[in-house]
């Protein structure tokens, strides 16, 4: 899976071959087809991979933090750190390309992301137990899909002002002016 995944970041969906992951991996080419049943299955399985290989360090990371002002401290520190990641890019890129082309690897990537939600709704059920199942899971979306576009946009403009929209949005939180 390893190789799947570094021929993925290399070459994107198309270089993603049998003969080429078999090759990165030094395995046999009869092998990769009995594992897997054939390519469409290999690409799925290098896009959970990808997926969890993007996504997991970053959920991770947020369910770590004690609380909303140090989740919202850690994305000062993960938004550069992120989209200074040429594989970590190259890999979103592709996830989301391929998503879009093949509703399989659509599948593996909604599966990851509902699985992020899904962790983070449950750490905010931790911090706010008074909140009911939806609003918990309601706010998990919300932060991810505000990562998810402060990463799109800082990818696409690296003179984003991330800071001044994270402070923004603490204020917000804080409930100050």
């Amino acid at each position: 899976m390893e190789a799947g995944v570094a021929v993925l970041a290399d070459g994107g969906w198309p270089a993603v071959t049998t003969r080429a992951v078999a090759g990165r991996a030094g395995a046999n080419v009869a092998l990769i087809h009995y594992h897997f049943g054939g390519l469409p299955a290999l690409h799925v399985a290098i896009a959970q991979r990808a997926a969890g290989e993007v996504l997991t360090p970053v959920v991770d990371v947020l369910v770590a933090a004690a609380g909303p002002a140090d989740a919202l401290e850690t994305l000062r520190h993960l938004l550069p750190a992120t989209t200074g990641n040429d594989r970590v890019l190259r890999l979103v890129a592709e996830l989301v390309a391929g998503a879009g082309r093949d509703p399989a690897l659509g599948q593996a990537l909604r599966d990851a992301l509902r699985n992020a939600r899904v962790r983070l709704a449950g750490r905010l059920g931790e911090l706010y137990p008074r909140w009911p199942h939806g609003r918990r899971t309601g706010a998990a979306t919300v932060a991810l899909a505000l990562l998810d576009g402060l990463m799109l946009h800082y990818l696409l403009d690296s003179e984003l002002p991330a800071d001044e929209a994270l402070a923004a949005l603490d204020a917000l939180i804080a409930g100050t002016s």
